[in-house]
């Protein structure tokens, strides 16, 4: 699950490493430049690829794509360092630049983590991988210049995921809500029937959890704000809440038709003990939340959830849509060594056994054309990738919001609102307030 900058919190630093191999028969292929009559590489020159990520959910699988890529071209090393569980990411990754031993591939989130690394970024803009991506997943790391600076791990996306027996036992339509009034209706017309339903309420709103509502639902109301850019949300001097009264009653609809005490409720209650039980009809949450209710209820999770936008008036049915995590190639290492990472990266997006690997056993949401065809691996996923290929989406820009805005000061101003402690002026004025004093 993506929760901001949960990728570098925890204690876990993993490392493997790989040998050459041969290449492929399509001397046109991705990371096969060059091949000879005989699929083997053309180029005789060694090369070794030092990658550092910080998804250590994939580590093993990524070393076994990278395997892959090495039996196809036997001039290539690859060692792979993933590092997360509990060690921060991005502090290892400066500490092993300042030590000189500089990565070759990287990768890198948030604005805060681009600037510091600026200078290390190659120019990827003629990757076949930029090329490819989807309508706005490169947006954050493009220059005005047009040059492209990183490429894209994945999509993730949210909304209200929802009990398609509990709708369609209340006659409700859930694809047909498209505006605030429509979703009000369908909350109502389900709390009316609960007792019928057999649920407890409609939602299950983890008011515990800060960066439910202090990330992910204010980014629907604050992201037109800077014009779905994470970058200008990172340099604005202030926030204003041009739509803070459409934030308010979404939220007010939630905590009022929520399971209690809201403030108690955490994100495990939330999905495991409410959603996957069948006790709420929707929550709050993104693609993430699939793993848990296959765990739960394989059935269920397959064919019983469905994930709508949430509506905000004049972007109806637009699904909040980002990337958790960017790859980027170090310009400081020689031609040679910066192509090859292109083409490894090319390769593993856009190769058949690449992307076999990103939707099987990376389970990744691609980032990248080509695999519609392709059965993406859960249909939480596949309901983020369709909007994402057609474009009905709205960007993230929470990660552009000041270094603890969320967890110190908007989230619990959030939470007091909630508690009856604070007004909404009072929550808008104080954050705002805080969001200048972090600048």
């Amino acid at each position: 699950m993506f929760k901001g900058n949960y990728l570098y919190k925890g204690l876990v630093l993993l490392s493997a490493a790989g040998i050459l191999a041969a290449c492929g028969d399509d001397a046109d292929a991705p990371g096969t430049d060059g091949a000879d009559d005989n699929g083997n590489g053309g180029s005789e020159e060694e090369i070794s690829l030092a990658i550092m990520q910080g998804k250590v959910e994939f580590n093993n699988q990524f070393n076994e794509l990278a395997e892959m890529y090495m039996d196809e071209n036997p001039n290539v090393s690859i060692e792979i360092t993933s590092v997360g569980g509990g060690t921060d990411y991005f502090t290892q990754l400066t500490t092993r630049f300042s030590a000189g031993d500089e990565p070759d591939i990287f990768s890198v989130a948030g604005p805060n983590e681009f600037e510091q690394m600026a200078e290390y970024l190659a120019d990827l803009s003629d990757t076949d991988a930029a090329n490819a991506a989807l309508p706005g997943t490169l947006t954050d790391v493009t220059g005005e210049d047009g040059v492209v600076t990183a490429l894209p791990y994945n999509l993730e996306g949210y909304g209200f995921i929802y009990n398609k027996n509990v709708f369609e036992a209340a006659g409700i339509d859930a694809e047909a809500i498209s505006t605030y009034e429509d979703l009000e209706e369908a909350v109502q017309t389900i709390d009316s029937q609960k007792d019928e339903l057999d649920i407890e309420a409609v939602f299950a709103f983890p008011g515990a959890e800060a960066w439910v509502p202090g990330n992910h639902l204010s980014n629907v109301y604050l992201t037109h704000e800077f014009d779905e850019n994470v970058n200008e949300a990172y340099n604005a001097e202030t926030v204003e809440f041009e739509k803070g009264d459409e934030f308010q009653r979404m939220l007010d609809l939630q905590v009022d038709y929520s399971v209690g005490p809201v403030l108690s409720l955490d994100y495990s209650q939330q999905v495991e003990e409410y959603f996957s039980l069948g006790q709420v009809a929707m929550i709050q949450q993104g693609n993430w939340v699939y793993p848990t209710l296959e765990q739960m209820d394989p059935d269920f999770a397959e064919n019983g959830v469905g994930m709508i936008p949430i509506p905000l008036e004049g972007y109806e049915n637009q699904l909040p849509v980002g990337v958790p995590n960017y790859w980027a190639v170090n310009s400081n290492k020689d031609d040679a060594t910066v192509q090859e990472a292109k083409d490894f990266l090319d390769w593993m997006y856009l190769s058949d056994e690449g992307k076999d690997f990103v939707i099987n056993e990376f389970n990744f949401i691609p980032a990248y054309e080509g695999y519609d065809e392709m059965e993406i691996s859960d249909p939480l996923s596949q309901i983020v990738y369709d909007y994402s290929e057609s474009g009905d989406t709205i960007g993230w820009v929470f990660n552009g919001y000041p270094t603890g805005w969320t967890n110190n000061e908007f989230g619990p101003n959030i939470q007091a609102y909630i508690a009856g402690e604070m007004t909404w002026d009072e929550m808008v004025e104080n954050s705002i307030s805080a969001w200048e004093s972090l600048k």
